[in-house]
């Protein structure tokens, strides 16, 4: 009944709700050579679990996700608090008031909002025009300057004036103490791993890795009555309209002959001097108590092919040239698209499974 592209988040609850709810026959394909998509985690020889793509916390306000993925897992109660470290000053993510406090010696929220305000209009900005001025009148230049323009250079490969104000618009500030990062009523890993949570996913279903959809289409199309796609939409449509732009991400990971190298899951190293974005101590989310521990370097760069595409540049021109894309998508028959890649949009894990539950619930029900 079903041909679906990718085994993903996206791909694998549209595969498991249609199997549940329609008694669907559904065949499931990666190009990767493991299911989970970019979620995918592994044990390493130190006995860590490692996230090989990077931190995924999972965090969700919406009840009915949350009570969807605890039926395949149980969650730990891992809190999203990650720390910023600039040529070795030490502040709290998300900007809390012992940001503020670090930073100025403020003490009260009315004293940290002052200095805001007295720095926003020292700036002389009153309407946003690009990612810097938008943090400035944020936080004020001060953190700006410490913690914020070097790490989203790095991050983005262009200087902030160059970025649209809107990327960093739902960056947390909060006049409290509290340094949860996502702030979410729900929030944890799963015990054992996104790559065990998804594996209960899959029951009923087949799975075949190392097939490369787009190289075999014709035939893998005449298998099913739909095929659900989520690959780069652009790729599918053989770039007809032009490359649409990603940022990528690479890893260094080293095992450590210490049990704690950093005291934390993450720490974001915001000066533009440090080559990489952030350092990753796996062994943080599950609490881990091993003897060794293992930690991963991450650089951002630009996206080429043969890359893994991770950020979407959301910016004005790819976002022309992505509503071109749409419409022949949207024209194609017998194809749902959905996802990261497949929409070109940045998906946090829970809104990647609402949208899969709500094209169900549209397209397949």
């Amino acid at each position: 009944d079903l041909v679906i592209v990718g085994a993903g988040l996206f791909g694998l609850t549209v595969a498991q709700q249609a199997v549940e709810h329609t008694g669907a026959r559904v065949h499931i394909i990666d190009i990767r050579d493991h299911i989970g998509g970019n979620a995918y985690d592994r044990l390493d020889g130190a006995g860590v679990l490692i996230h090989q793509y990077g931190p995924h916390i999972f965090h969700t306000n919406n009840k009915a996700v949350w009570q969807y993925v605890n039926q395949f897992a149980e969650f730990n109660r891992y809190t999203n608090s990650p720390v910023a470290n600039y040529h070795g000053e030490i502040y709290n993510l998300p900007f809390n008031m012992n940001t503020f406090n670090r930073m100025w010696g403020v003490v009260t929220p009315a004293e940290a909002k002052a200095k805001i305000e007295q720095q926003r209009a020292e700036a002389g900005i009153t309407e946003p025009k690009n990612l810097e001025e938008q943090a400035i009148s944020l936080v004020g230049t001060d953190i700006y300057e410490k913690l914020i323009k070097g790490y989203t250079g790095k991050q983005w490969g262009r200087p902030c004036t160059e970025l649209p104000a809107f990327i960093i618009k739902r960056l947390p500030v909060r006049f409290t103490y509290d340094d949860n990062y996502f702030n979410a009523l729900y929030q944890g890993i799963p015990n054992g791993g996104y790559t065990a949570m998804v594996e209960n996913m899959l029951e009923g279903t087949e799975v075949r890795l190392n097939v490369d959809y787009l190289a075999d289409r014709e035939a893998l199309n005449a298998l099913a009555d739909k095929v659900v796609y989520t690959g780069p939409v652009d790729a599918y449509f053989d770039y007809r309209l032009g490359a649409l732009q990603y940022r990528s991400v690479r890893f260094e990971t080293e095992t450590l002959d210490t049990d704690n190298y950093q005291g934390n899951a993450v720490v974001n190293y915001t000066d533009a001097e440090t080559p990489y974005t952030r350092i990753i101590e796996h062994k943080h989310f599950e609490f881990g108590t091993q003897p060794k521990t293992v930690i991963s370097r991450e650089y951002s760069a630009e996206w080429k092919p043969g890359d893994e595409p991770y950020y979407p540049v959301n910016d004005e021109k790819n976002g022309a040239l992505y509503a071109e894309y749409r419409k022949l998508a949207d024209a194609e028959p017998g194809v749902i698209f959905g996802g990261r890649l497949g929409e070109y949009k940045y998906y946090d894990m829970d809104k990647v499974i609402e949208a899969a539950l709500d094209v169900v619930g549209r397209e397949l029900a």
